[in-house]
């Protein structure tokens, strides 16, 4: 790869768009306040604790506004699939008295992408003015808003907030179980009075919480109207923490002393099995290897008097060039652009770019790492297809595009379309689509084709230590473990059982609300991943060139990938049985992402098996003696 000094130019670019993008903040404020002065609060989203996707705007609840609104609700039903499922939708009908006090926070691509819709909140706690029993607004609930309240405390609403860049949950409301076997018998409570208590250390804000006043409910049990007050206190308390400290307190969740222990307990099981069974495959493998040596590298009268068996008997066939090799460059392109995303995404979570409730950063870095990272998919695609013979370098590029951004698209689309039909926040409006679009159009894609052009134009030719035969050998019969599929379950469990207790850490905080920020133990573990990988699918290919199989190439790239197959039987693992995850939006948000992140996996562990493999067997054919 000779001209890949011309890329890094772009990803230095990437990284600089990144860090002007990054850092969101709620207002134009510099985070310090006199007295009296206003402090932004913004409401953000409400929805079901146990489903993380499933969210919807904070005034979907008809909670007090900022403004004096009038509305009323109305219920459409519809059934799916001949009355196999059932959806109900609510629409809040808001005639718009005074509409100028809501004021929605210009918000970032990623906070978008994210799900956040920060709406300004019908509270007021300007800096050190306490509150006590200060009233919001009084209403009269409608049978339909009881309803409404009821179904949402039924399902464990929760509700956030961030006030001057400070996140604040609570949830809405409590169900009376206490004594009642007959869920009939339940009694459903909306809180109807916050307390906030804020910390402050001299002009700027270090912490606020907020608590639910268990004694202040309104009872919706039943459908009836009901008169409501709601209330809110604010107590102001000086501390001493420094105001660069002041998000610690959200990292620490995941670097207590019992959390910690688990994740080294992790990191020292993967290392100890990791290390026993790659130490047993390599010294069987360097055995062999070496065996194989001193009998191929006998001197040619005695060679001569041998019949060749074994992986050098194949040598004028183990370089053919492999079926479909378009789509193999393809998949070769976009793994390699998906391991240089996963690299800067890790070097920018060491560095500390990734602090809890960064919002939004995640998502930013994704999109733009990824779009300017697109010149190394299609240089790589593009010059190894090239290196095959391959003459239509145009389709290549285009297969090159679409082979991961095609599935995904698929799936953006089928999800967008559940959560707008759920009214749900995940929902893109039709601006950030745009917005995507011109990313892809006139980013992802110049670049594309630029380094396309640049493969096409290295004149790079394959490194082959023989020479490949005119006629391919027949492979002979091999037992059903030497097939694909088997191998492809064996060449991705040892990976898998390296990385699996991490997973869960991982995807509670992914698909749930536990806080992940100990990076540094991902990114062992993530090294973990590449070396089983890789050595795993080397050991595998020896074995098969051991059985004159010439075919490896495929092979290789299929059991590298192979762990991402793993990864999402474990998701199926983690739904029924780690989570309380339920609901047609959030069952099919989960498996439906998931499934396209493996299936990136797939392609990353795959490039990397293949190219180990790549590496080995032209060491091996360059060590003997063969025409």
């Amino acid at each position: 790869m000779k001209n890949m000094g011309d890329f890094p130019t772009f990803l230095l670019v990437g990284l600089l768009i990144f860090s002007c993008l990054s850092y969101v903040r709620s207002d134009a404020s510099d985070h310090r306040y006199k007295d009296g002065d206003a402090v932004p609060l913004y409401a953000n989203k409400v929805g079901p604790f146990h489903n993380p996707s499933e969210t919807y705007r904070y005034f979907d609840l008809p909670f007090c506004s900022p403004g004096s609104f009038f509305g009323f609700y109305f219920c459409v039903k519809f059934y799916i699939l001949t009355n196999c499922a059932s959806i109900s939708i609510k629409w809040y009908i808001i005639f718009p008295w005074n509409l100028d006090h809501v004021t929605e926070k210009r918000e970032a691509l990623g906070e978008v992408l994210n799900g956040d819709r920060l709406v300004s909140a019908p509270y007021k706690l300007n800096f050190k003015e306490e509150k006590d029993s200060s009233v919001v607004c009084k209403k009269k609930l409608s049978k339909d808003e009881v309803a409404f309240f009821r179904k949402a405390v039924d399902k464990d609403y929760y509700f956030q907030m961030y006030y001057d860049d400070l996140p604040i949950w609570g949830f809405i409301g409590k169900v009376d179980k206490e004594g009642k076997t007959d869920p009939s018998e339940y009694k459903y409570f909306l809180f109807k009075h916050i307390q906030f208590d804020v910390l402050y250390n001299k002009d700027r804000v270090i912490e606020v919480n907020a608590r639910m006043d268990p004694h202040s409910l309104v009872d919706l049990t039943e459908d009836k109207e009901v008169d409501a007050e709601f209330m809110y206190s604010v107590k102001w308390k000086e501390t001493d923490t420094p105001f660069e400290k002041r998000m610690d307190k959200y990292s620490m969740s995941s670097s207590l002393p019992h959390h910690l222990e688990i994740h080294w307990f992790s990191i020292i099981n993967s290392c100890v099995t990791v290390l026993l069974l790659t130490g047993f495959l390599a010294t069987i493998l360097l055995r062999v290897l070496k065996n194989d040596f001193i009998k191929y590298g006998q001197d040619e009268e005695a060679a001569d008097d041998q019949e060749e068996t074994g992986w050098k008997y194949i040598h004028g066939d183990v370089f053919r060039f492999p079926k479909y090799k378009s789509l193999f460059a393809a998949a070769l392109g976009s793994g390699t652009q998906l391991f240089t995303l996963t690299v800067f995404i890790f070097m920018l979570a060491l560095v500390g770019v990734f602090y809890p409730y960064n919002r939004g950063a995640l998502f930013t870095a994704l999109v733009v790492i990824y779009a300017l990272t697109s010149g190394i998919a299609g240089y790589t695609a593009t010059s190894f297809y090239c290196q095959l013979e391959g003459n239509n370098w145009v389709r290549n590029l285009l297969l090159t595009g679409c082979l991961f951004c095609g599935p995904l698209f698929l799936t953006f689309c089928f999800l967008n379309t559940v959560a707008i039909v759920y009214s749900a926040t995940a929902a893109l409006p039709f601006g950030t689509i745009v917005v995507i679009v011109l990313i892809w159009t006139l980013v992802t894609s110049p670049l594309l084709v630029l380094g396309g052009i640049a493969g096409k134009n290295s004149k790079a030719e394959f490194q082959a230590p023989c020479r490949t035969t005119k006629y391919p050998r027949e492979i002979p019969p091999l037992p059903w473990y030497r097939s694909a599929i088997p191998q492809m379950a064996m060449a991705g469990f040892l990976p898998f059982s390296a990385i699996y207790i991490e997973l869960y850490y991982i995807f509670a905080s992914v698909w749930g609300h536990r806080i992940y920020t100990i990076y540094s133990i991902l990114f062992i573990v993530f090294i973990i991943l590449l070396i089983v990988t890789a050595f795993i699918t080397v050991a595998l290919t020896y074995f098969q060139l051991a059985a004159e199989d010439h075919e490896w190439w495929w092979r290789s790239f299929l059991c590298g990938g192979s762990t991402g197959i793993f990864i999402y039987a474990y998701c199926l693992y983690y739904y029924y049985a780690r989570s309380d995850m339920s609901g047609f939006m959030q069952t099919s948000f989960f498996f439906g992402y998931m499934a396209c992140i493996c299936y990136g996996f797939f392609l990353m562990l795959g490039t990397v098996g293949f190219r180990a493999s790549l590496l080995f067997v032209r060491h091996i054919y360059r060590s003997i003696k063969c025409e």
